[in-house]
């Protein structure tokens, strides 16, 4: 508390003038997300927790629902000064460098949203994301952050691997839809808002389509009966990142508050979806729906195959070679990988 209380009176004091006067500054920021969604009301708190740690000098005008551009051209956006910052999804910035894809979602590689934290915020990750992939954008990065574990919803029982050949599917473009065709799974590419109908039309079998709890709310489960709880193959993380001379304008006070109040819906996000994703799984399970715990094997040969995938991606580019090599550094230092 006595941090806090700091922190708030530093930042308060560094934005005053010397004539007394609050020196006003302001963020346009771009998010996905909707302002009613989890994530978007966690970022109404940031929002919030920004202002107050920036003794109000400091105002983020938000636009949610990627309102002024689309969402795979955010970041070039705010690196061109249209916007400021980009509180979007990482792997959207692939056609960009193959190092986003595996700065973003490494795909099978991290057990929890936390150990993905830790690489970022403790072992290196912020730092090798910001020399090889940020930087050559103009931006600076301020902080990642991610739900967890997604699930994969299924009209058909999808227990393990046997279970994915000939298994169409909603995928995301990229990593995923190469992992999962070795398999003999057959990814359909298309944008989330579309996953629904396809599933109800049956142009799917099933949908990879974020966590348990939103695939609940995307009302999935009116039509698959199946799902794999808790996920394991993709937990794709988001980040808040703004253009360098955008930044380079704001006090230490503002900055600090920034990253601190990241940090903290960051952790939050983690806990609510958690909570969320179990009490889903109770719903379910009473509702009749099945749900898949793939065994520790199945998990660990899929990650084991998935290294291959890595490798190939990580050979695309200078910049995916270093993200790899950040991440496997400290995979080894936890026993995730040999």
């Amino acid at each position: 508390m006595r941090t806090l209380t700091k922190v708030l009176a530093g930042a308060a004091a560094i934005a005053v003038t010397s004539s007394g006067v609050l020196a006003q500054e302001k963020l346009r920021i771009q998010t996905h997300f909707g302002a009613e969604t989890t994530p978007g009301k966690l970022i109404q708190k940031f929002i919030s927790d920004v202002e107050t740690m920036s003794g109000g000098s400091l105002e983020i005008q938000m636009h949610y629902s990627s309102e002024v551009v689309a969402q795979n051209e955010v970041m070039s956006a705010a690196s061109q000064g249209i916007l400021d910052c980009d509180m979007g999804g990482i792997t959207g910035n692939v056609g960009k460098d193959a190092g986003w894809q595996l700065a973003g979602d490494i795909m099978g590689g991290y057990d929890t949203p936390y150990q993905f934290l830790t690489w970022f915020y403790h072992e290196g990750g912020r730092e090798v994301v910001q020399e090889h992939l940020y930087g050559p954008q103009e931006m600076h990065v301020i902080g990642f952050w991610l739900q967890g574990h997604e699930s994969l919803s299924s009209t058909a029982p999808l227990a393990g691997f046997d279970d994915l050949k000939d298994w169409k599917f909603r995928s995301p473009p990229g990593l995923e839809t190469e992992i999962f065709s070795s398999f003999g799974a057959k990814p359909v590419v298309m944008d989330f808002g579309e996953v629904p109908n396809a599933l109800r039309t049956g142009i799917v079998d099933g949908a990879d389509a974020s966590t348990l709890n939103t695939n609940v709310a995307l009302g999935l489960f009116d039509v698959a009966s199946h799902a794999t709880f808790p996920g394991f193959h993709s937990m794709p993380a988001e980040q808040l990142s703004c253009n360098k001379n955008a930044w380079g304008k704001l006090t230490e006070g503002q900055q600090k508050a920034i990253e601190l109040a990241l940090k903290g819906i960051a952790l939050d996000l983690a806990l609510t979806t958690a909570v969320r994703d179990g009490e889903a799984a109770v719903a379910l399970t009473e509702q009749g729906v099945t749900l898949h715990d793939w065994s520790t094997e199945d998990r660990k040969a899929f990650r084991e195959f998935a290294q291959s995938r890595w490798a190939d991606w990580g050979a695309k580019s200078p910049a995916a070679q270093a993200v790899l090599d950040s991440h496997l550094a400290y995979m080894k230092k936890i026993g995730l990988v040999n």
